[in-house]
């Protein structure tokens, strides 16, 4: 029996560089939790990634990045761990800050749709 379920946040602060593609980070970490941004099949740990632009210069832009996660709780650090992996090693972003938080009540909806899907087959 699979074990239950729970959710997480993890964020980040981007500095991108003039010209990337705002949806790489989010590639990335899909990549790294999933084993390809394209994948068949549900997700062993079923997430949700969003970027939000901030602070646009000639040289590039500041963001704020997000994934919302459902997992058993055993298996928050393991994610985490490779969500930063994924955003220091990035492309045409550099990674400034992490952190984790609360599950924001605007997305708590999607956190349980999240959670209530079914699980990857091992």
């Amino acid at each position: 029996m699979a074990a239950s379920r729970e959710t997480f946040v993890h964020e980040a602060e981007l500095r991108l560089a003039a010209g990337a593609d705002p949806a790489a980070p989010g590639g990335a970490v899909t990549t790294a939790l999933c084993g390809h941004w394209e994948h068949e099949g549900p997700c062993r740990w079923p997430h949700n990634n969003d970027i939000a632009l901030a602070g646009a210069t000639a040289s590039g832009a500041r963001a704020t990045f997000r994934t919302l996660f459902a997992a058993p709780a055993d298996d928050e650090g393991e994610i985490r761990t490779r969500i930063d992996e994924a955003l220091a090693n990035g492309g045409d972003w550099t990674l400034v800050e992490t952190r984790s938080r609360d599950v924001a009540a605007s997305e708590r909806p999607l956190a349980e749709r999240l959670a209530a899907l079914p699980a990857a087959k091992d």
